[in-house]
């Protein structure tokens, strides 16, 4: 991999999810000698989701789309991602992200929720074309303080089937 995008979809602007996130891109360009591009943060284009045309959505789409590995955030609203990543998402057609590697992130606010990252983010990557290759990571919000660890930690167990990409 020699590109990463962090994609975040929480309406909050500088949110936990999104510190997750880079945290994530940070310690996958430390292994991987990749160069981490800025952070997609779809709440400061929250209000160009739906204009058509829309010059600088388009181009956060190349973005997307023209990253080797893609890190998708978002909270869980409603046991699901938002319906602002939701938005921005729905503008691919089918196979729309087939030359990306994905990773899909929850932040959840309950063990409840801990499955909803598989069940939802994932196969919306999956129907877009992406290669989802780890499992999702459900990181708790509450432990956001603790990130490096947690990741490092889920970073061990899945860097196998991401350093072959």
């Amino acid at each position: 991999m020699s590109s990463i995008v962090v994609l975040v979809g929480n309406p909050q602007p500088q949110s936990r999810t999104r510190l997750i996130a880079e945290e994530l891109a940070a310690q996958l360009a430390r292994r991987s000698d990749a160069t981490v591009h800025p952070t997609i943060d779809l709440a400061d284009v929250a209000d160009e989701l739906f204009r058509f045309p829309a010059p600088r959505i388009d181009e956060l789409l190349g973005r997307v789309a023209g990253a080797d590995l893609l890190i998708v955030a978002s909270p869980t609203y409603k046991a699901s991602y938002t319906g602002l990543l939701k938005a921005f998402l729905d503008r691919y057609p089918t196979n729309g992200l087939a030359s990306v590697t994905a990773v899909p992130i929850l932040t959840i606010g309950s063990p409840a929720h801990t499955l909803a990252v598989e069940h939802t983010l994932r196969p919306l990557l999956v129907e877009l074309g992406a290669s989802v290759p780890t499992r999702g990571l459900a990181f708790p919000a509450s432990e956001s303080d603790e990130r490096a660890r947690i990741i490092a930690e889920w970073l061990d167990g899945q860097w196998p089937y991401l350093q072959a990409r």
